[in-house]
């Protein structure tokens, strides 16, 4: 999947938002361009599980 987050500015966002996708799923692939906030994930786990996840640590995506 591939979200889009539009308030991840740096790499301590980078981290927290690879931090919470690990926390639901810690065999998750999680590649993280900051300067497009595009996030790349392959995981087991449901979109939505991982976009209210992200929502409740300040970090709300959209689905590209």
């Amino acid at each position: 999947m591939k979200l889009r987050i539009e308030n991840m500015t740096c790499g301590g966002c980078a981290r927290s938002v690879t931090a919470t996708i690990k926390e639901l799923d810690e065999h998750a692939r999680v590649e993280i361009d900051v300067a497009t906030k595009l996030v790349e994930i392959e995981t087991g786990v449901h979109q939505d599980e991982i976009i209210a996840a992200l929502t409740e640590d300040g970090f709300p995506p959209v689905a590209v």
